[in-house]
């Protein structure tokens, strides 16, 4: 099917799978198969710790938001939107389009679950309170800062940051640091 797109739909925070349910249940329901092909809550694996012991569990990435890879022809994408706890599909406007993700954003999506999910296995912390690390990911993008507290159940780091002459405190991920 050339037709096929991904689309990025917006969903009640919480019933991600609910509504992915639905959606299959629907979609099947109607014979609609050939046009919605996937439905896909992007995860990522967490550690808990729950009496002492570490245990994995999935969360969505995107909390609130889930990706469909479908033909929106005729009533399809009505079908979608109809679907209890779907909010819209995400687009330019208000209402307007649905708009379909970009390759390279499917593949860093869909990519980075995998990602996640090997990530999680490993639960070997690559880091030392101390150390001295350079943020690579999110805004503070650039900037040194230093290791003070290693959350582990939660899989980050607390890193403090010079900013603006001032020491400031932040919680990042190991993938949002690399050793200086």
């Amino acid at each position: 099917m050339s037709d096929m797109k991904w689309y990025v739909l917006k969903a009640i925070s919480g019933q991600e799978n609910k509504v992915k349910n639905y959606i299959e249940n629907e979609i099947q329901r109607l014979g609609m198969d050939q046009y919605v092909t996937q439905v896909v809550i992007p995860m990522e694996k967490v550690i808990q710790i729950r009496n002492g012991k570490k245990v994995p569990k999935e969360k969505p990435y995107y909390p609130g938001y889930l990706m469909v890879e479908a033909n929106l022809v005729g009533e399809v994408p009505h079908v979608i939107k109809n679907i209890p706890g779907v909010i819209s599909f995400l687009s330019l406007t208000k209402g307007g389009d649905p708009v379909p993700m970009r390759k390279s954003e499917v593949n860093r999506m869909l990519g980075r679950m995998d990602e996640l999910s090997e990530f999680a296995t490993d639960v070997e912390i690559p880091f030392i309170v101390g150390e001295n690390v350079k943020v690579i990911d999110g805004p503070f993008n650039g900037f040194n800062g230093t290791i003070e507290k290693i959350l582990e159940d939660k899989k980050k780091i607390e890193v403090s940051v010079l900013i603006f002459g001032r020491k400031t405190p932040m919680e990042l991920s190991f993938m949002q640091v690399e050793k200086v």
